[in-house]
């Protein structure tokens, strides 16, 4: 397939569309299911460039879970506990702790659900029935991976009455050095970003904590490489082999640490008792679940537990989860990675990092205020490491 007509470009009104290659040669991928669309496309192609990556970089499964050309999540193939499970609305499916391209996946979606409702889905590896199982019931776009088993196709092309998008790359592929697109008209060229984020990046200690564990490496390459298909500014919080809040997009980096840093917290909120215990109705449909407990763990919490509500949701009414108790639980928490794909400007990045439990620290260096954040590292026996790389992706 040389090239592919789409129904039109990002909105309706902007037609003609298609996707081709320049030289001519063959699209890297064939579309098994569906008719995919402009952004499907973008958050395919940058999303199984993200995976790839990510495989590569670490040698393990990596998924990711995307939403508007930014993944809301990627993770790689650890071990979830069974807290983990029922936060990820995951601990009912047979055959999970056998797939690791699964459990990638169920690491991704789960970390924020809310986002990564209608997701663009990239796997590094096979599909198995295990991932599709989990797609099955999830409200989703598309997903891209080198290939499929005939189980796992079979389920998938009877998602959304037969039209779900399934798109199967190339894994061999590798484009031209030079890139180009245009932007009223004219046209920019830029070498493709080739740069490989792998654990040697982490060399260059700059705090006087120096302790990187080899799980802190991990968790620093999943976020840098998240980061490097973000759209920025963009900063992204990592634990236990996943990126767990990721800000992107925000013109201050200091609003891109607290996006990601709430959503940090959200996902360790989740798997608190508090909320894993909620009575639900048995039959709530798993959106309303999703957008309960976001609303539970809110500000304006007494909308679902008032009376007149909170019967139509749960089975006995919940007490409040108070600030003063979340406030409680995050400080528990310590071990958190955190990459930015810039310098920090200033210490109140690293203030505000602390608060949702960051021990690691990544990011490029090259501020005039480095020493400034330095000091607030050191303030917190953090460890920083300075990778001289930045990662801006527009």
């Amino acid at each position: 397939m040389k090239e592919f007509e789409l129904k039109y470009g990002c909105n309706p009104n902007q037609k003609p569309a298609r996707i081709y290659m320049d030289d001519g040669s063959d699209l890297p991928v064939n579309i098994l299911n569906g008719r995919p669309g402009y952004i499907n496309f973008l958050d395919a192609f940058n999303s199984w460039q993200l995976v790839k990556e990510l495989s590569d970089s670490l040698g393990m499964p990596a998924a990711t879970s995307f939403k508007h050309v930014s993944p809301t999540s990627a993770a790689v193939g650890i071990p979830m506990s069974e807290t983990l499970k029922k936060a990820c609305f995951v601990d009912d499916i047979e055959g999970l702790d056998d797939s690791p391209i699964a459990t990638a996946y169920a690491r991704a979606r789960g970390t924020d659900r809310m986002s990564s409702f209608g997701d663009w889905v990239a796997l590094s590896d096979t599909c198995d029935k295990t991932t599709a199982e989990i797609l099955k019931r999830e409200v989703s776009d598309g997903i891209i991976a080198p290939g499929f088993t005939p189980e796992a196709l079979e389920i998938l092309k009877s998602k959304k009455k037969g039209g779900y998008n399934i798109i199967q790359v190339d894994p061999d592929y590798v484009p031209q050095p030079a890139e180009h697109k245009q932007v009223f008209g004219v046209t920019f060229e830029q070498g493709r970003n080739d740069y490989r984020v792998r654990p040697d990046d982490l060399t260059n200690i700059v705090t006087n904590n120096k302790e990187f564990t080899d799980e802190a490496k991990r968790d620093l390459v999943v976020a840098l490489i998240t980061l490097k298909y973000t759209q920025s500014n963009s900063v992204a919080y990592a634990k236990d082999g996943q990126a767990i809040g990721v800000g992107a997009g925000q013109q201050s980096r200091i609003h891109c640490t607290r996006l990601a840093g709430g959503k940090a917290d959200f996902w360790h909120l989740r798997q608190s008792d508090r909320v894993i215990e909620l009575p639900f109705l048995p039959d709530l449909p798993r959106a309303t679940r999703d957008n309960t407990i976001d609303v539970y763990l809110g500000e304006e919490y007494m909308d679902v537990l008032k009376d007149g509500v909170w019967q139509t949701l749960f089975t006995e009414q919940p007490k409040p989860f108070t600030r003063e108790e979340q406030r409680a639980y995050l400080d528990t928490i310590s071990g958190v990675a955190l990459g930015s794909d810039a310098f920090f400007p200033f210490g109140d990045n690293i203030e505000r990092a602390h608060k949702s439990g960051v021990s690691y620290i990544a990011q490029p260096g090259g501020s005039v205020r480095d020493q400034n954040v330095i000091d607030t590292c050191d303030k917190y026996d953090m460890v920083m490491a300075f990778t001289g790389m930045r990662l801006f992706h527009h």
